[in-house]
């Protein structure tokens, strides 16, 4: 059963900036079609990654797509691969959504694609078909206790707030 919430609506204020700031990240085409990342729209998170050939997906098929791209992401910072909402929406999902392009890596970037419909599906050289985001990753070091501190959930897990 499911109960309708209203939430008190804040006062928000918005305060018009100049263009954001970007970084740069250096990136190697390793194929004469390799289409670079862009933005499609003006508040986009993500950049729109295309594949370089043909592809012709069986039902139920995983297959590693390539780029023809190559990036060097700064330390710190990760690729986020992850699906296109108008593909997945149609059964073409990334199958490791998000996937992860380490800072330390400088081979072809690659989408593993799954078709996850009963119908064969052929995308064509040039197709858009997963996001790259690039963002922070905190490195952690690990403390070893003998215990933690005590919460109201406590070790209670999945469903445990609710369905």
């Amino acid at each position: 059963m499911w109960h309708r919430i209203t939430v008190p609506a804040k006062e928000v204020t918005i305060v018009p900036t100049e263009e954001p700031d970007y970084m740069e990240i250096k990136i190697q085409r390793l194929h004469k079609d390799a289409v670079l990342p862009k933005y499609e729209s003006k508040g986009a998170a993500g950049m729109d990654l295309s594949i370089i050939e043909d592809v012709i997906l069986k039902p139920g098929e995983t297959f590693l797509c390539p780029t023809g791209l190559s990036l060097h992401i700064p330390t710190n910072y990760e690729g986020q691969i992850r699906s296109r909402s108008g593909l997945a929406l149609n059964g073409i999902v990334v199958a490791n959504s998000p996937g992860t392009i380490d800072s330390d890596y400088r081979g072809e970037v690659r989408v593993i694609l799954r078709n996850v419909t009963n119908e064969y599906v052929a995308l064509g050289a040039g197709t858009r078909v997963a996001q790259l985001i690039i963002a922070p990753v905190m490195p952690v070091t690990w403390e070893e206790t003998d215990g933690l501190s005590e919460t109201d959930r406590g070790s209670k897990g999945f469903g445990s707030t609710g369905a």
